[in-house]
């Protein structure tokens, strides 16, 4: 039966544990986020379009305090501390964030997003606001990085969409939940209830990791336990040998990307991607607020847009992802993102209707997620550790949110103006053109970097 399993998924013989338990490890990660992510968009909403600009500027310099601060952590622990730390960081602060709201509900005050909502629950919206926007990167980031630990190129490009499939069916429960729960009621507590959810889930993704590590330590078809036989020095381990601490300071991830054109090149596909999900988002924004009443029902409408993307997603990693990456190559995998960008919004033009655009947000982020997304993250599989766990969450969580106030500010400049849907969709158009010419760039830099002779490649990768 595995056997054949593997043939339908584009396993090879003995991969079959590995992947299920990074599938699984994916899936309650996705699964505790996305009991968060609705909660957060009605708080981000609740005051209004304008606090929400304010909110992506906030969020940008708090991920950059996170990513340095967890870059001086994997500096002193080994892997199988640091990725725990982490994730127990999340479980904390929500434990904090539940227990501040239930004191506030229990004290009189009103739901947030209402005429009755007090200063303090405002502040706490806010800050949960920005605090997860920044920790669902950092979290997904460190996962990723640690999957190119498990797996070398060729296995990325073909388990990286089946270990994607497990995220998105975590997101699908986590939104289906989220959504059946927020239908059912209106209480001030129902954000708190939902914190405590994701937290739950948070804390088995961390059970599940530690058993991966000792599976993948422990397994010829693992990338991890092939450097570990092969006797790989420091500078070749990845992610550490067992016990083993990364070494190195805290902002080593930033003079990485400052001196290297590679890890440069990443970003800039980052901020562009940004930059694109946040024109949408935006737009998604104005849509649900002009047609929600409540924070129970903004909860809703948010969870039934990420439902639908998250079906979208699923959809697509099953039947096109598993060999797509395989056939097309990294460079014009990643192409398809903006080529999908332009066209949604050249469509989103002509009819800025709810149904457009919640097939074109579910089409877009399913490209993202189900495409791109695997393929962004085999780039990262030529680096040595200390640029997976210290330079990549810099690129993940820090660029990504600078792009995320760059589309902020276009979005601004453009609705001040007066500037239509049109106008969006025609500035796409040379924005995608040069996004495309930067994904197949970085293709070809992957493949040369995945080419080059063992004994060049720790030079190579500083290039």
């Amino acid at each position: 039966m595995s056997d054949i399993v593997g043939r339908l998924l584009n396993f090879r013989r003995g991969e079959l544990p590995l992947a299920l338990l990074s599938a699984a490890f994916f899936f309650v990660v996705l699964c505790g986020y996305f009991f968060l992510r609705p909660v957060r968009e009605a708080m981000g909403v609740s005051r209004g379009m304008d606090d929400l600009r304010w909110l992506f500027i906030l969020t940008s310099v708090l991920s950059l305090i996170v990513v340095l601060a967890f870059g001086g952590v994997v500096s002193r622990t080994d892997r199988r501390r640091f990725i725990p730390i982490a994730y127990l960081f999340v479980i904390v602060c929500l434990v904090v964030f539940s227990s501040l709201l239930i004191w506030d509900a229990l004290a009189g005050g009103g739901v947030i997003g209402t005429d009755a909502e007090t200063r303090l629950a405002r502040i706490i919206g806010y800050t949960f606001y920005s605090w997860l926007s920044v920790i669902n990167l950092f979290s997904t980031s460190v996962f990723w990085a640690y999957m190119v630990d498990i797996f070398n190129v060729d296995q990325g490009k073909r388990l990286f969409a089946f270990v994607g499939i497990g995220g998105t069916l975590g997101a699908i429960v986590g939104g289906s939940a989220t959504t059946w729960i927020a239908n059912r009621t209106d209480s001030p507590f129902l954000p708190a209830g939902l914190m405590l959810a994701g937290a739950t889930f948070f804390a088995l993704a961390i059970v599940i990791m530690l058993i991966l590590d000792r599976v993948a330590l422990r397994s010829e078809h693992s990338h991890l336990s092939a450097k570990r036989a092969g006797g790989a020095g420091p500078s070749d381990d990845d992610g550490g040998r067992e016990g083993q601490a990364i070494g190195g300071g805290a902002i080593d991830g930033l003079s990485a990307i400052v001196r290297s054109p590679y890890l440069i090149g990443i970003g800039l596909y980052i901020i562009a991607m940004a930059i694109s999900n946040t024109l949408i988002y935006f737009t998604q924004a104005n849509i649900v607020l002009d047609s929600a009443d409540g924070l129970s029902e903004l909860i809703s409408g948010f969870a039934l847009f990420d439902m639908m993307a998250q079906i979208a997603t699923l959809i697509t990693q099953i039947f096109i992802t598993t060999r797509l990456i395989s056939r097309l190559g990294i460079g014009w995998t990643l192409a398809i993102l903006p080529l999908v960008t332009t066209a949604g919004f050249g469509v989103l033009a002509l009819w800025p209707t709810f149904g457009v655009m919640a097939l074109f947000q579910a089409l877009h982020r399913a490209t993202r997620y189900a495409i791109s997304r695997p393929a962004r993250e085999t780039l990262f599989a030529v680096v040595p550790p200390d640029e997976k766990y210290k330079a990549k969450p810099i690129i993940d969580v820090f660029l990504y949110r600078g792009g995320d106030v760059a589309g902020a500010g276009i979005d601004g400049l453009l609705r001040s103006l007066g500037l239509s849907l049109s106008w969006v969709a025609m500035a796409t158009v040379p924005f995608a053109g040069a996004w495309t010419a930067l994904s197949l760039g970085m293709g070809r830099a992957q493949r040369r970097r995945d080419t080059a002779p063992d004994e060049e490649s720790g030079d190579a990768t500083t290039a």
